[in-house]
């Protein structure tokens, strides 16, 4: 089994994990999914949606590694230890998956830079100012490069996580999978709606 790794924070956006959370979840026979923050214990979205974590110092097993956004990230982005510990897990994942503003904390830590990235073009240019390395993609849906994927905003995540797992385990096990959620997933990466 693979494990994949949920890094959240007070303030996340729901739709960001729980949208990639449904899709991961949707292959049992794979994946085992885990919820991480950095002292453990409950932890809240924005949209006021509680869950219990896991301290990351229980994280042994580093996998896939996956960090929504949200309000919360602009505050993380200044922790130096948040970001630290974060490369740390980072550099040992066999993947490093970012939903939104999660992008601003992986471009923290310096870990994009040189490599092409998105995020959540409502948030665009506060990311890019993270991070001037980064080759910021603004039109994009998700990007890929080697192991790290990073998407733009909210919804986002979930075409991404079904490209992830095309990419690992073939096409047609990402289309049955939008099939079974009554999802229309935006196969392509570049076909972005949301840009101003």
């Amino acid at each position: 089994m693979i494990n994949v790794n949920f890094l959240v924070f007070d303030d996340f956006e729901s739709l960001d994990l729980f949208g990639v959370v449904e899709i991961f979840g949707r292959l049992t026979n794979i994946y085992t999914l885990n919820y991480y923050s950095m002292k453990g214990g409950l932890v809240k979205s924005s949209q006021n949606a509680e869950m219990m974590t896991q301290p990351i110092a229980h994280l042994t097993n580093e996998d896939i590694l996956i960090i929504p956004g949200g309000k919360g990230t602009r505050k993380l982005v200044k922790d130096s230890e948040w970001i630290k510990k974060l490369k740390h897990l980072s550099l040992s994942a066999s993947n490093v998956l970012t939903i939104c503003t999660g992008a601003a904390l992986l471009a923290k830590t310096g870990l994009l830079n040189d490599k092409k990235a998105t995020s959540n073009k409502r948030a665009f240019d506060w990311v890019k100012s993270v991070n001037k390395s980064v080759f910021w993609q603004e039109k994009a849906r998700w990007v890929g490069s080697g192991k790290y994927y990073t998407s733009s905003g909210v919804s986002a995540g979930m075409d991404m996580a079904l490209g992830f797992i095309a990419d690992q385990h073939g096409r047609k096990t990402a289309e049955k999978i939008a099939f079974d959620i009554e999802y229309v997933w935006n196969d392509d990466p570049n076909n972005d709606l949301f840009i101003s």
